[in-house]
């Protein structure tokens, strides 16, 4: 199994930055996909960015060109820095891992709890 634990979330004002970072412990040779995904108050979980093994990455549109997201496969961590936010970025962000198995058409997912970023104005 896989788990994964973030940190690195708080509160920052409209135009600073936070970095976000997700280590992934236990059966870290299956995961093929990593990434993040938010939720806020009253809207669904959407994507906000994910890379690949061989690190190709999708970031969500209202947020390209301000996150960057990054992999360290020695360490097994996945990094979300965050910079120019914005009062809409604020959410619970969850670390999110896929596997993909040879088996099915869908990947299984692993989640983190979450960590919360509040942006005031």
């Amino acid at each position: 199994q896989v788990q994964l634990v973030e940190s690195g979330g708080g509160l920052v004002q409209a135009g600073g930055s936070l970095r976000l970072s997700c280590a992934a412990s236990g059966s870290i040779f299956v995961i093929n996909v990593m990434g993040w995904y938010r939720q806020s108050p009253g809207k669904q979980r959407e994507l906000v960015a994910t890379i690949t093994t061989v690190g190709t990455t999708n970031y969500a549109d209202s947020v390209k060109g301000r996150f960057t997201i990054s992999r360290d496969y020695a360490k097994n961590t996945v990094t979300l820095q965050m910079n120019s936010l914005k009062p809409e970025d604020t959410a619970v962000y969850y670390c999110n891992a896929k596997q993909l198995l040879s088996y099915s058409n869908t990947p299984r997912d692993y989640w983190g709890q979450g960590t919360q970023v509040t942006v005031s104005s």
